[in-house]
């Protein structure tokens, strides 16, 4: 779902019915499980949780009056869309991620480098991503992004 709303709330509000309830719930329980430091608000079309430019004046190498992008969440045409940068940078964190899945989730990860797609919205697992989300602090994704870079 491409938007043009300016906050969060009114992203939630827009959302499809049937897709409504549970990216609320894991909007609200990302956003409780999320380290101090990042912040929230509607960037590329969706939800972001980003590091503001107050913490890291940098900004966002590619555009850098953006602040930096950590993690997404969007409702897209056919399914629900959980963007997480850490698990794209820092392979240890996928692999955890990879095998916790498999543990708890039944059915096949639909996932692209940083991109968990679920085509289900009852299938959505809320606590296993409220928890992936706190397992990296503002200065942990910092200073995994800075070391990307100089690659």
């Amino acid at each position: 779902m491409q938007t043009a709303l300016k906050t969060v709330e009114q992203y939630l509000q827009e959302l499809p019915e049937d897709r409504k309830p549970v990216v609320t719930a894991l909007f609200e329980a990302i956003q409780k499980a999320l380290p101090p430091g990042f912040q929230t608000e509607v960037s590329y079309g969706m939800i972001g949780f980003t590091v503001p430019h107050s913490i890291y004046p940098a900004g966002y190498h590619c555009n850098p009056k953006d602040p930096l992008p950590f993690a997404g969440l969007a409702s897209q045409k056919n399914h629900i869309a959980f963007y997480h940068m850490g698990i794209y940078a820092d392979p240890a964190l996928l692999d955890w991620f990879q095998k916790a899945y498999a543990e708890r989730v039944p059915g096949k990860l639909d996932m692209g480098k940083s991109c968990i797609r679920f085509k289900n919205p009852a299938k959505v697992p809320i606590d296993l991503l409220a928890e992936l989300s706190s397992k990296m602090t503002v200065d942990d994704w910092i200073a995994l992004y800075e070391k990307q870079l100089k690659k």
